[in-house]
């Protein structure tokens, strides 16, 4: 995986990123990276989610754009393990409350993916990235998933992840998302 070459050093430096990246579009996805954060966030926020999920909602893809990869490497074959290049790199600015739901998030879709009915509404890249993250997850892999202390705020955060991929979600506002972010950072 190539990693981005100047790490973030900074919650400014990543909002800088979102912001000149974030214009980018999923192929197969008809939202951009921005408008796909800030509708997650704002499903988060009419959940009466609290700001770490609000802000692990806005936050949850972000991997993508810390990957340096270029596109959407899924179309090419490519599984940039995004879930784990953002938990990774916001652990140090936030606590787990934020980066497990986020590290999580691709192991929810693996497990919910099992149910036919969720499968069936899975976009093409989601059906395409999910070939790439392993599949469908078997009995003892989802065993060991649904033991996770963040599961069931995973499997919150993959649901909204899923609707928001709609052109026609409202979002939340870049400031109200940010304001998340920013509450729940480490002191």
């Amino acid at each position: 995986m190539n990693v981005i070459a100047d790490p973030l050093t900074s919650l400014e430096n990543l909002r800088a990123l979102l912001l000149a990246r974030g214009h980018e579009r999923y192929v197969g996805e008809p939202v951009s990276q921005i408008a796909h954060a800030l509708g997650t966030a704002w499903l988060a926020q009419q959940a009466k989610a609290g700001d770490a999920m609000v802000a692990a909602a806005f936050l949850h893809d972000c991997g993508h754009l810390l990957s340096g990869l270029p596109g959407t490497p899924s179309a090419q074959g490519v599984d940039d393990a995004h879930e784990l290049l953002a938990a990774r790199t916001l652990g140090s600015w936030f606590p787990e409350s934020v980066t497990e739901p986020i590290r999580l998030h691709v192991q929810a879709k693996r497990a919910l993916a099992c149910k036919p009915d969720y499968f069936a509404k899975l976009s093409e890249d989601s059906r395409r990235s999910l070939i790439l993250q392993g599949g469908l997850f078997n009995a003892q892999q989802l065993q060991v998933f649904q033991a996770e202390a963040f599961c069931q705020e995973a499997l919150k955060l993959r649901t909204w992840d899923d609707l928001a991929k709609s052109p026609e979600m409202p979002q939340l506002s870049l400031d109200a998302a940010w304001n998340c972010v920013l509450a729940s950072a480490k002191a």
